[in-house]
């Protein structure tokens, strides 16, 4: 159990870092190559946790890893708009206006929407794969790893002025 804790807390201090790096580094080709690096560490510690957490048989992890990889690739795709959100915001902070402002909200709420609506088509897939209880499991993982997350960034990106 504090084994679990500790690599959630690496993955979130890890997204943190990346928040971070987006607002502190001038040249944008750094600045994507750093996202990039710390984002493929937080998927690393994020598999870990969830190898950890869900101790698979072997039948359970044949049929559980190779959906699970299908979903995060999936998940990475909505990472990315969430990270060029983020972007945008850095980049406009402090001339944000309504039109602005109004644009990045429609574009959390679809990302927001979007990661519940990934959950809800993946579940079913996961149920078949590794049974209810199991899956139940993995998604309640999956749901604190992404609370985690959201929590760092929330600390980390400042309130609109």
């Amino acid at each position: 159990m504090k084994e679990m804790r500790f690599l959630m807390m690496l993955v979130a201090l890890s997204v943190v870092s990346s928040a971070g790096a987006q607002t502190a580094t001038p040249d944008q080709s750094a600045t994507d190559t750093d996202i990039a690096l710390l984002r493929s560490d937080v998927q690393a510690q994020k598999t870990d946790v969830i190898g950890h957490t869900m101790q698979f048989n072997d039948a359970d992890a044949k049929a559980f890893w190779p959906l699970y990889r299908e979903y995060a690739n999936k998940q990475q795709i909505l990472g990315d708009e969430r990270v060029s959100a983020i972007k945008s915001y850095a980049a406009n902070y402090d001339t944000l206006n309504d039109a602005q402002a109004d644009g990045l909200m429609d574009r959390m709420l679809k990302f927001d929407k979007s990661r519940t609506d990934l959950r809800a088509e993946y579940y079913p897939k996961f149920k078949k794969a590794i049974g209810a209880k199991q899956a139940a499991k993995f998604i309640q993982v999956d749901n604190r790893l992404s609370l985690l997350v959201d929590l760092q960034l929330a600390n980390s990106i400042p309130i609109i002025q």
